[in-house]
């Protein structure tokens, strides 16, 4: 969320970076600073009336003791007038608090300024690609075809169990899953991430966090006897630690990673390209989040796209890495990049991971602040990445190493599977 005093202090800064996302209601920017200006407004009324009151109060106190009780009546009449005048003035008051946050909440991040203007992801920048892609010849097959010829993953059993989305893995896709779990859990900490176990569910407080509240798309799941959400990603009850936390500055920085499962409703998916693992309801995914000093994040935005970099080598899958456009960066995030797989089976480039800086965005929404040695406190910057998702590596694993003889593992994996090759 980004911060009223921010919208009126560089309004053209914020109207030229909604303009970037192509984002239409840009009337919401005016809508928030005349809030603000209603609610200072209230908040100086209140104020002077509250002290008008206290003063009153004073007064009364020395016209009883001097015997002057009419006059002290009088007084006391006076302040019953301010006591209701001071609860409508209390309501008002809320009432134009709610409409600015709600406000508030509607307005995305302003893109850092190397982001540029664009509609969807044609739009998007390559800035790096690993090596030249090829297909696999005459006689590949896509994964899901793959998974059934050896017995790794049964797409039927799970819709027969939950429905479409839920895939059941079996046997070495099963072990293939979690030594891919083990390996980039391993990979995060050696690098010197702390491995945290966080709740699956998370409550409101939480997703508004993080920013994925309020839920536009309606792409979260809600459990409502419990008033409770299933995660989309680690990222919100990682980062949801440190909502309501005064850091201190040797605290930072902070590098946390977790394994979940992931629930996302994949509202309005539908076509050829959500076959097999391209696109699920529920998904296996290991996070990287980091809460920084404002000055470190865009130079630890790159650290992280090394890591995630040096990953994708260890499973020697051809890859590029792209800068998004402004249309195509998500809500919260100031800049993001997206790291995609080449589908030798398929053909086509598959999305494995994003990486993101959020800068202020989601901090402010968190109340998550540090205290530097001057004793002034200010909002963190948090960023998060994929490291990695496991649907699509799958997938790519799958068929990027498929020969006449089975799937051959890449090396650093089959040292955690256990077995180099399927068959």
């Amino acid at each position: 969320m980004l911060q009223v005093n921010f919208l009126r202090e560089n309004k053209e800064r914020v109207l030229e970076g909604l303009k970037k996302r192509n984002f239409k209601e840009l009337d919401l920017v005016d809508a928030a600073i005349n809030a603000d200006d209603e609610r200072k407004k209230l908040q100086f009324e209140l104020d002077s009336q509250l002290s008008e009151m206290n003063k009153i109060s004073k007064e009364i106190g020395i016209l009883m003791k001097d015997g002057k009780k009419e006059e002290a009546e009088a007084a006391k009449s006076k302040t019953s007038q301010y006591k209701e005048s001071s609860k409508e003035l209390e309501s008002q008051l809320k009432e134009v608090e709610k409409n600015l946050i709600n406000i508030l909440y509607q307005i995305p991040n302003i893109p850092y300024e190397k982001v540029v203007a664009g509609v969807s992801a044609d739009d998007n920048e390559i800035v790096y690609e690993s090596t030249t892609v090829e297909g696999l010849g005459e006689g590949a097959i896509p994964h899901w075809e793959l998974a059934k010829k050896y017995n790794l993953i049964d797409f039927e059993l799970g819709v027969k169990i939950a429905g479409a989305g839920f895939p059941v893995y079996l046997g070495k896709g099963a072990r293939l899953q979690r030594a891919l779990v083990q390996y980039f859990l391993d990979k995060n900490t050696d690098a010197g991430y702390l491995e945290v176990n966080p709740p699956h569910v998370v409550n409101e407080a939480s997703g508004y966090g993080t920013g994925q509240l309020p839920d536009k798309e309606g792409q979260m799941y809600y459990v409502g006897a419990d008033d409770l959400y299933l995660i989309p990603t680690a990222e919100v009850p990682v980062t949801n630690i440190y909502r309501d936390v005064l850091l201190d500055e040797k605290d930072l920085p902070i590098k946390n990673t977790a394994f979940s499962q992931c629930y996302r409703r994949e509202a309005g998916s539908y076509g050829a390209h959500v076959r097999g693992l391209n696109r699920l309801h529920q998904f296996e995914k290991v996070e990287i989040v980091r809460i920084e000093k404002p000055e470190n994040s865009y130079a630890v935005l790159e650290e992280m796209v090394e890591h995630i970099k040096s990953i994708l080598e260890d499973l020697e899958l051809p890859y590029r890495i792209l800068r998004l456009c402004g249309g195509d960066t998500g809500f919260a995030s100031a800049m993001t990049y997206d790291f995609e797989v080449w589908s030798a089976a398929q053909e086509k480039w598959l999305e494995v991971s994003s990486v993101s800086n959020f800068e202020t965005f989601q901090a402010n929404r968190l109340k998550c602040r540090y205290k530097g040695n001057e004793g002034k406190s200010q909002l963190v910057h948090t960023l998060n990445g994929s490291a990695m998702a496991l649907p699509r590596i799958m997938a790519a694993l799958l068929e990027n190493n498929q020969t006449p003889e089975g799937i051959k593992l890449p090396k650093k994996i089959a040292e955690y599977a256990r077995f180099e090759l399927i068959n």
